[in-house]
């Protein structure tokens, strides 16, 4: 397999998205004359977040890196932000590979069956995290505007937050952080971005790497100023002055020790009602889905206590998203064991729940490749890629096909035929040619 060069991957990372763009275009011509090679597999993911929410990909890069890892499909899916969108597409083309785009909200359940419940969110109830699938292009703006008051109102928590943050700092010797100098500015929020408390967290890990020093004098400052208890796998990457993925690493530990101590609840200025993202969703022809969570006893990925959330009552819940007016479950197949992941199904296809399947990659440690994903059992979710793929094409060229339109000429296929029709668009689309594929439907189909 033939590597692209260390100075292509820096380029896709480049801060300006045309020499970004530039990059992938060269990439995609070193891969069409055989200079860069790869293991081709069916993998595809749909939950790639790129530094316009938190990760350490653009999305050219990010869309190199999935089609370097062997993956035929990848998506966008940023908090509160869209930004990422129109690059993604672009670089896919270049490279050739298909993509799609999202978002992730968060709502708030008031008025609903849910109210007040924990659902999917660890930190707060009456809460949920959504995901807006299959966004058509011609829409990204308008999704982008009713983003821009939730993103405001999410940055007066973060900077109360700061504010909580440097309180707790006061002794530690370390200098308090500014919201606009030391978070806002890593963001790209002038851009688009949303800014989370990753941001607060990166930028925290910073200031303790440049007070402490990597090694020794992080864990100690970790244990003695902070008081924290290190697992012993984190404490071994910490000690590794060299290890590549340190401030991802001191993140990840503080994430789950130390943000508890400053977080502050949102409020409903931040978390929209449910009903107002569904008919965002629903006018511009996207598809809402509920992010499933489930109860976690041994978490299977490793990173995750041991926590309820909906599993006791999932059988209400499928009915009441129904009736709320989710088209679709989004989850992540490493994250839940296959008896979680059965129920859930079999409680999609009787209530005509799209399944849709995605991998969160945030974080330089994460692989782009998920084994669990090929699973056969999981084929299904492969097959409702190319559909989800499929149905942003199409309805970027004609709101009609959006697969969930009224008016779309299949409308009264079952859910399960139309999502097979639509993946076999999706799987037979050139990747450097997504818009070809309106010419994929014949004179009957685009005139029924």
């Amino acid at each position: 397999m033939a590597q692209a060069p260390a100075e292509l991957i820096t380029a896709l990372n480049a801060p300006d998205p045309a020499d970004r763009l530039k990059a992938a275009a060269r990439a995609g011509a070193l891969i069409e004359s055989g200079e860069i090679t790869r293991v081709a597999s069916d993998e595809v993911n749909n939950h790639i977040h790129t530094i316009y929410s938190f990760s350490p990909y653009s999305p050219a890069l990010a869309a190199f890196k999935a089609w370097e890892a062997g993956l035929k499909a990848v998506g966008s899916m940023d908090h509160d932000s869209v930004a990422a969108a129109m690059e993604m597409h672009a670089a896919g083309k270049a490279i050739g590979i298909a993509t799609t785009a999202g978002c992730e909200v968060r709502v708030n359940l008031t008025g609903t069956a849910l109210e007040g419940r924990k659902v999917n969110n660890p930190d707060s109830a009456n809460i949920a995290y959504i995901a807006l699938h299959g966004i058509p292009d011609g829409r990204l703006d308008e999704v982008a505007e009713f983003l821009k008051p939730i993103n405001a109102a999410r940055n007066r928590r973060n900077r109360e937050q700061v504010e909580g943050l440097n309180r707790l700092l006061r002794g530690t010797g370390l200098s308090p952080l500014d919201f606009d100098k030391d978070v806002l500015a890593i963001s790209k929020a002038e851009e688009g971005g949303g800014v989370t408390e990753r941001h607060i967290l990166y930028a925290l890990a910073k200031r303790i790497i440049e007070t402490a020093g990597k090694g020794q004098g992080t864990i100690e400052f970790l244990k003695k100023r902070l008081g924290l208890t290190l697992p012993q796998k984190v404490e071994v990457f910490l000690a590794d002055r060299e290890n590549p993925h340190y401030a991802y690493d001191l993140l990840g530990v503080m994430k789950s020790a130390f943000l508890p101590r400053f977080f502050i609840q949102p409020d409903e200025s931040e978390c929209v009602p449910v009903a107002e993202a569904i008919q965002l969703a629903d006018r511009i022809g996207a598809i809402a889905a509920y992010a499933y969570l489930g109860d976690v006893a041994e978490s299977p990925t490793g990173d995750k206590k041991a926590e309820k959330f909906e599993d006791d009552f999932l059988d209400e819940l499928i009915i009441e998203l129904k009736r709320i007016g989710f088209k679709a479950v989004t989850y992540m197949p490493p994250r839940n064991t296959k008896a979680q992941l059965a129920r859930l199904s079999k409680l999609c296809r009787e209530n005509s729940l799209m399944e849709i399947s995605g991998v969160d990659i945030n974080s330089s440690r994460q692989s782009f490749t998920c084994p669990e994903v090929m699973d056969p059992d999981f084929s299904h979710l492969i097959r409702a890629t190319w559909a989800l793929i499929a149905h942003e094409r199409l309805a970027t060229a004609d709101g009609r096909y959006a697969l969930f339109s009224g008016e779309n000429p299949w409308r009264d296929e079952n859910l399960a035929a139309r999502i097979e029709r639509y993946a076999r668009y999706g799987s037979a689309m050139d990747p450097r040619d997504p818009e070809g594929i309106v010419a994929m439907l014949d004179t009957k189909e685009r005139t029924e």
